[in-house]
């Protein structure tokens, strides 16, 4: 068990470096942002896939458009890196409304992966090992029944830096627990640094709602990330982001991302969540989390709802009906 803990390191936390781009840049000027484009386009690898919908149409109209954010928990990795994503989030971004959207979808959920149906059931966070970004892009397009415009995987590493860049963030833990060498109190307020706040997020097996409720606390963390980063004067310094880049990629260009700066920043003011919640079932040896019809639907609606997209039906790689759900 402990070695479990030590190994389930990436949570769904660090994946608000790319939000922070998006937030923590609206104070700089636009010449200034220049100075660091060298480096943000060391970030770039295409997906390899032909997309849904014309993700530049939707940029460039300033219509809403979603990210698939990816965690792993590898070392620091080069542009061929393969690995089994460790955290996944849907986040829709819709400047008409002013509302962005962040859906968790757990690892360890049950689907067949397109292209390796031979070895299905599989969990969905085999899908980059098996098939990085395109893969994965089409197995939760497929389950959902929603369209991922843009993707972005991001490592351990750059979290930490981002959080004792800021000089810590402000969090009021929602249980008692000991972790990792740090020992947190429900509803004490306590400002955390960079490892102690990752401590907070990553904790799984003592949490009553397992893996459910490390992603409550890791989107309690990035809530008060997100509140602080207005405020950052250094966040988006050539040194920092240079020392970021080792640990991004994503199929975001310098162009994308200053459109978002430019036209969607206001959105990330009015922020609503949600996650895919499961049945826990051992399948071929493996323990996995099946979701039923009517739970893939309801995240299907608020996905879509995200994007302004009228209503369909979910997808159908899940696997629902095939163990008994109903």
């Amino acid at each position: 068990m402990q070695h479990g803990k030590k190994t389930h390191r990436v949570r769904n936390i660090i994946l608000i470096v790319i939000l922070l781009l998006l937030v923590g840049t609206g104070a700089y000027g636009m010449s200034r942002y220049q100075s660091i484009k060298g480096s943000v386009d060391k970030t770039f690898k295409s997906a390899g896939i032909t997309k849904e919908r014309d993700v530049n149409g939707q940029l460039n109209g300033k219509k809403p458009v979603s990210i698939l954010l990816l965690g792993t928990d590898t070392g620091e990795f080069g542009r061929s890196y393969k690995g089994r994503t460790d955290s996944m989030m849907i986040v829709t971004v819709n400047p008409s409304t002013n509302k962005t959207t962040m859906t968790s979808i757990p690892r360890d959920t049950a689907v067949s992966i397109p292209g390796f149906t031979d070895v299905a059931p599989s969990k969905i966070n085999a899908a980059y090992d098996w098939g990085q970004a395109a893969t994965t892009i089409t197995t939760v397009q497929k389950m959902l029944n929603v369209p991922i415009d843009f993707y972005a995987l991001i490592n351990m590493g750059g979290m930490e830096k981002v959080i004792n860049k800021i000089g810590g963030v402000d969090v009021t833990p929602s249980l008692s627990f000991t972790y990792e060498g740090y020992t947190f109190k429900k509803g004490v307020q306590m400002h955390m640094n960079g490892s102690r706040a990752l401590a907070y997020s990553r904790m799984r097996y003592e949490d009553p709602l397992g893996d459910y409720g490390r992603q409550t606390r890791q989107r309690q963390v990035l809530l008060a990330l997100l509140k602080q980063s207005g405020s950052i004067s250094t966040l988006l310094n050539q040194d920092f982001i240079s020392s970021l880049s080792s640990q991004v990629q994503t199929d975001l260009t310098f162009n994308d991302l200053t459109s978002l700066v430019k036209n969607y920043r206001k959105a990330t003011g009015a922020i609503q969540q949600t996650h895919l919640q499961g049945t826990g079932k051992m399948i071929g040896g493996q323990s996995m989390e099946v979701m039923n019809k009517g739970e893939l639907q309801r995240v299907t609606d608020f996905v879509r709802d995200g994007l302004a997209l009228p209503h369909k039906e979910t997808g159908t790689i899940a696997l629902p009906s095939a163990f008994g759900e109903k």
